[in-house]
Formats: structure tokens, C-alpha cells, sequence
């Protein structure tokens, strides 16, 4: 019997990975109903993590926390033993804004460091953050604040939310942040290496798919630079070195938080393929379905589907891919995945954002798949 396993990134914009996944493996059992099929939905750190963890050995968790402009948010963690998942999307997203209207001077991280404070409080000893996808340009303070850190105006008094109060600060004092998180293992996963500040940095680079004008821009990356200023004169000696370290802007500057608190930085695609157990699954499997809504020069450099690869191919493990689109030659997959689909070359229809379609057209591809690899290298094998 021929194993399969199916283990797709979400489809941005029309599926889950999960859903992707289901997809994918309707058609696989159409074609070849023999098969095993195992589902693996993959996330790297952004939008879907705690989905993707839960669809494995994780269990959700409601928790109620402050959203990125105020407002009560209940948003789900991931809970595995002692160790708890933190999406930051979730908490602090462009997908939680109330009514979608962006908020780049305002959005705070609060809610994210309340999560951590509640896992913490629940006993976890290990807390991953998954950075992406954020509608905050605070460079974590909120999540320092909820964790206990005194950041002050001149009046004495906490500075309001976003990069507009950072604007305002006068003293800063994480200490007893840091003493909060204590003897935990704190994980930052991000595929993002921009810097904390200046033209390659969180306000720069991301300010503006979060709202912020080329004006805000300048006033967010001033404010953050303040911020860097005022925790080394309030005792992080540190603060600047960290600043210009890579992945110190993930997430609107949470990334610089987690590592104030002495977090560690990790690879969100690979740190997410080992959470989720794929080293195990790769190993029983015989073939392998990937995707994402996008096969581009960024997949390369790193993305769910080649690090997935990466790692099948250290088995010799077949691996096919399934895309929204791909912008590569063949050429350029050719050394990762034996064969490629893009959804866009079966309908002119934009499936980008029809979520039905794009189920009906990954399908199709598994149905291909089984047809043209499966059924063909089985009957091969058989004689």
C-alpha cells in the first residue's frame, strides 16, 4: 500500500491549510482509493499557527485578552503539556481589527503579553510565539506593559498604546518582565530577519501594509528609536545590540520584545515542522503532497514547502507541490519537488478569493496526482 502524505500551508485569501489539505486528499482517494493518506496542515508562524498545531497533537484554549485597539478579544492558544502556542495574529491582527480599519499609530501588543501571562500563570514552561501578520508597530511594548514593565511619560503616568505612545516615553523599566518569564523557554518563530529600526526595519518595511502613511512611517520608526534609547538608560544594556539583531522586527517589533526577555529566535517554517511531528510522518510516507497559494522567489528562501522538501529529500521521499500560483520556471523547483500544479492554469476564474473553487481545483490536482505518480508508479512496481 502506497503512503501519502498531504501537508499543504494555507491557500491565503480562499482555505486553511486544513481545509487545503482536505482538498488535496479528496481527490487523492478518488484516484487512488488504496493509498494512505495522512493530512499534516503546516503553518510557519503567521496567520493559521494555532489552527495548523491543533489540526496535530495540540488542543485549543479560549483566552481572553485586550485586542489591538482596545477593544475585549477572546482568541485561541495551542496547548501541548506544559508547552502553550501564542499567535500573535490572532491576538494583536490585521484580521482582528474591529470593522478592518487599521489602526498603524495605535495598535497595541498588549493582549499578546496577557496570553503569555495566563499561560504562565496555567503552569506552561515553554511559550512559542508565532510572529506574523500583526496590525502593531509597538516594538512589543504592550506586551512588556502586560507583563509588568513600567514604561512612563513625563507625567509619571503609562504611556498610551502603539508607537504614538511610545512617542511620549520617558523612563523604562522591564525588570519585572523579565522576572515574570523566568525559567521559561521562550521561543520566537519568524522567518523574518529585518532589523527593529531604519530603512530595513519593522516601520519601514512594514508600517504601510498596516495603514501607516510615508509621514507615519518616519514617526514609528522615531518612536521606536526612542524606545531603544530609554531601555538601555533604564537598565537593558543591551537594548541597541538587539535592536539591529536579526528578526527584531517581526511583528511590528515583537520580535524585539521576546528577545529583550531573553526569547530565542527561530526558523518558523522548520521550528513548526518539527512541533508538528512531519519528521516522523516523512519517515512512513512514501509520497509527498506540499502547497501554497504562492510558488514564488520567496518559497525559496525558505517557505513551508521547501523546508518540508528540504527534509524529505534527506529521506528520499518524492515530493510534489501544488500552488495558487507559481511564478518559477521549472528549472528552479525542479530541485524540490518532482512535479508542480498551479490552480491558475486550470480556470481563468480568480480562485485567489473563492474558496469553493479552489477546493473543487485542489481536488482535481490530487486526482492528477494519483493518476499520473501514484496509480502509475504502483502498477510499475507490480510487474
Amino acid at each position: 500500500m502506497v503512503s501519502v502524505l498531504v501537508a499543504p500551508d494555507k491557500f491565503k485569501g480562499s482555505l486553511s491549510a486544513d481545509e487545503a489539505a482536505r482538498a488535496l486528499e479528496h481527490g487523492l482517494r478518488e484516484g487512488a482509493p488504496g493509498a494512505r493518506v495522512d493530512r499534516l496542515p503546516l503553518a510557519d508562524g503567521g496567520e493559521g499557527s494555532v489552527a495548523a498545531a491543533c489540526a496535530g497533537r495540540f488542543t485549543p484554549e479560549k483566552t481572553a485578552v485586550t485586542g489591538p485597539t482596545g477593544r475585549p478579544l477572546t482568541a485561541e492558544v495551542a496547548v501541548h503539556g506544559r508547552t502553550v502556542l501564542v499567535e500573535a495574529a490572532a491576538v494583536c491582527g490585521l484580521g482582528v481589527l474591529p470593522g478592518g480599519r487599521k489602526a498603524p499609530l495605535t495598535a497595541t501588543s498588549r493582549g499578546v503579553g496577557e496570553a503569555v501571562h495566563h499561560a504562565v500563570a496555567g503552569g506552561a514552561d515553554t511559550i512559542v510565539l508565532a510572529l506574523g501578520g500583526v496590525a502593531t508597530t509597538d516594538g512589543g511594548a504592550g506586551l512588556l506593559q502586560a507583563l509588568g514593565a513600567s514604561l512612563t511619560g513625563e507625567d509619571g503616568t503609562p504611556i498610551g498604546p502603539g508607537g504614538a505612545g511610545l512617542a511620549g516615553l520617558r523612563t523604562a523599566d522591564i525588570a519585572e518582565a523579565r522576572a515574570a518569564l523566568a525559567g521559561v523557554d521562550l521561543v520566537l518563530a519568524t522567518d523574518v530577519d529585518n532589523p527593529l529600526l531604519g530603512p530595513t526595519g519593522t516601520a519601514a518595511v512594514y508600517g504601510p501594509q498596516k495603514g501607516a502613511t510615508t509621514d507615519e512611517v518616519r514617526q514609528l520608526d522615531a518612536a521606536l528609536a526612542r524606545f531603544v534609547r530609554h531601555l538601555r538608560a533604564g537598565g537593558a544594556a543591551e537594548a541597541a545590540r538587539l535592536a539591529d539583531a536579526p528578526g527584531a522586527g517581526a511583528a511590528g517589533g515583537l520580535g524585539y520584545a521576546g528577545m529583550l526577555l531573553g526569547g530565542r529566535v527561530c526558523s518558523g517554517a522548520d521550528y513548526f515542522l518539527t512541533l508538528l511531528g512531519a519528521d516522523e510522518l516523512l519517515a512512513a510516507s512514501d509520497f509527498v503532497v506540499t502547497g501554497e497559494g504562492s510558488l514564488d522567489e520567496q518559497s525559496l528562501s525558505g517557505k513551508l514547502p521547501v523546508a518540508l522538501a528540504r527534509r524529505a529529500r534527506r529521506l528520499g521521499v518524492e515530493v510534489h507541490a501544488v500552488a495558487g500560483r507559481c511564478t518559477l520556471p521549472e528549472e528552479r523547483t525542479a530541485a524540490h519537488f518532482r512535479s508542480v500544479q498551479a490552480l491558475t492554469e486550470l480556470t481563468d476564474q480568480d480562485c485567489a478569493r473563492d474558496s469553493a473553487l479552489s477546493a473543487h481545483l485542489l481536488a482535481r490536482c490530487g486526482r492528477t496526482l494519483a493518476d499520473r505518480w501514484i496509480e502509475r508508479g504502483a502498477a510499475e512496481n507490480s510487474r
